[in-house]
């Protein structure tokens, strides 16, 4: 079995944590909030209506936060999207 260990680290912010890498997820995930893509925000993206139910904060893979840090749902289904993809509905 592959094991990994895990670190308990304080949730106090005020506590920094040496090994916290503010990476450009939380950048994106901050801009599109200050651009105001608030959960329960109405949006398109093409012709589709959804809206924003949360945020991706992956840091790996195709589909990573830094690209795609909005989670809208449609229709469809949850999809991950970049601020650029969508306009107000």
């Amino acid at each position: 079995m592959n094991r990994k260990q895990f670190v308990v680290v304080n949730g106090d912010r005020n506590t920094p944590d040496p090994r916290h890498w503010h990476g450009s997820v939380e950048h994106a995930i901050a801009a599109a909030i200050e651009d105001g893509y608030l959960i329960g925000r109405r949006v398109q993206i093409g012709q589709v209506e959804g809206s924003v139910v949360g945020y991706n904060i992956g840091t790996f893979g195709p589909f990573h936060g830094e690209s795609y840090p909005l989670l809208v749902e449609t229709p469809f289904g949850v999809t991950k999207c970049s601020v650029r993809e969508l306009r107000a509905a």
